[in-house]
């Protein structure tokens, strides 16, 4: 389960888990960051979240280069940002390209016509992220946390705007 590693709020490492989970499936979009060798590359890609499968869903493209990044260095990062609210969330892991044709039809959905005429494009393929490791930001908002900060640099003390809390999943 969830280890406390290193932690700056009053959640338990169950209750910061829980939260990683809940943030990654209602911000959806997240930065999908893969190691090419030489650089880190980050690109933008819907998320379907399934907690209880313990796995992050990707539909894209056969021939993109983060798929051949991956049969190299298959561990990745997302990260996703809700910046209105001051939600952040990044998960960790290995992440695996198949073309599961029955998982990519059950994945579909509608928004992904914009990309493949439907879900039987033969060059839709899979990624699927197993997490091991999740991190979360998340801030009461603006108003609260601007308060937070205005009172820290008056008093001179350090704002307390949110919880920090970094678990094994």
């Amino acid at each position: 389960m969830a280890k406390r590693q290193e932690q700056q709020t009053d959640l338990t490492p169950a209750e910061a888990t829980d939260r990683i989970w809940e943030l990654a499936k209602e911000i959806d979009i997240c930065m999908f960051v893969t190691w090419d060798g030489e650089y880190n590359r980050a690109r933008p890609l819907s998320a379907r979240v399934f907690r209880e499968e313990n796995a992050i869903y990707f539909l894209v493209n056969d021939d993109s280069a983060k798929n051949k990044q991956l049969s190299t260095y298959p561990k990745v990062t997302l990260a996703w940002s809700d910046s209105s609210h001051y939600k952040y969330v990044t998960i960790s892991g290995p992440a695996v390209v198949t073309n599961d044709r029955r998982r990519i039809a059950e994945l579909w959905e509608k928004t992904d016509a914009a990309w493949w005429d439907n879900a039987e494009d033969p060059d839709i393929r899979l990624i699927t992220v197993t997490p091991d490791e999740g991190e979360l930001w998340d801030s009461p908002g603006l108003i609260v946390a601007s308060a937070k900060m205005v009172f820290a640099a008056v008093t001179g003390s350090k704002p307390n705007v949110g919880d920090n809390a970094k678990v094994e999943l």
